[in-house]
């Protein structure tokens, strides 16, 4: 695809932001909205979905495909001897880590939320298995009971252990959704990711890796923390789950735009009443 599929709205420098899932904005609107009284927010769209192209044949993601195609809207929308900021979401955010790795020229900070980045993880091999597991449940038994299976492994829970209210996908249904996109397009190969940590680590001043302070616990949590861990780069909280932006959004981007534009590290983690359980 050559077309490069973005919006943007505000003023101020540059902030891209790249949606998780299937790379379809929906639900960053309002959070979009409230930073644009600070920042010139660029919002791409990958593949065109909502752009016209829900529905057209799509081929099989690939993530340097993504963080490519975000350096070229940078290179678009950036002025020249300019830097801009980047917020990437669960696949959104390996893409994100794959650009400050391969293309780190015109980016001034990189936020990453929740990305599945399984690879860095010691039960990565454990991991891959429960995404299969998701992919397969879609087509034997449609989205509802995929969406049940992926929640369970990334809450840490077993999967059911029937499937309930099976609904095959028919035949083109895995284009005409974006869920249906993101499982059979996107998950598997998006979450094979390795990401460059050495790379990364000579860019860990210009990275933070954040999660929901919901999801304590779970996997996307443990991915953030450890890759943090692992290239030196600041970890943060945000309000909410992996679904954050859309849950919070005024809050969410409130911390969004303090975390971005404060010199030095990030605030501190959000606090809630009960402690963080345990790694698992």
């Amino acid at each position: 695809m050559t077309d490069l599929h973005h919006d943007v709205r505000g003023s101020g420098p540059v902030l891209l932001v790249v949606p998780g899932g299937a790379g379809h904005p929906m639900g960053l609107d309002r959070m979009a909205d409230r930073l644009a009284d600070r920042f010139t927010v660029v919002t791409y769209d990958p593949l065109g979905l909502a752009h016209g192209r829900l529905g057209l044949p799509v081929e099989q993601q690939r993530v340097e495909v993504w963080s490519d195609g975000a350096h070229r809207v940078l290179e678009a929308v950036v002025p020249e001897g300019q830097s801009a900021y980047l917020v990437g979401f669960s696949s959104g955010g390996i893409a994100a880590l794959d650009l400050l790795a391969r293309r780190p020229d015109r980016l001034r900070h990189v936020l990453a939320h929740e990305p599945p980045v399984v690879e860095v993880l010691p039960d990565a091999a454990r991991q891959r298995a429960m995404f299969a597991q998701v992919a397969d449940t879609y087509r034997a038994a449609g989205l509802k009971a995929a969406g049940v299976r992926l929640a369970a492994g990334l809450e840490g829970r077993p999967g059911p252990a029937e499937l309930a209210e099976a609904e095959p996908p028919e035949p083109g249904d895995d284009v005409t959704s974006p869920m249906g996109i993101f499982l059979t397009r996107v998950l598997l190969s998006f979450t094979a990711y390795a990401p460059d940590t050495t790379a990364l680590k000579a860019a860990s001043a210009r990275l933070t890796l954040a999660a929901g302070v919901d999801s304590r616990g779970g996997l996307l949590h443990r991915t953030a923390r450890s890759a943090a861990e692992l290239t030196g780069a600041a970890f943060t909280e945000f309000p909410g789950g992996h679904v954050g932006a859309a849950e919070h959004p005024e809050e969410f981007a409130e911390r969004l735009a303090d975390t971005l534009l404060r010199p030095g590290p990030p605030a501190p983690v959000l606090r809630r009443d009960s402690p963080e359980p345990g790694m698992r």
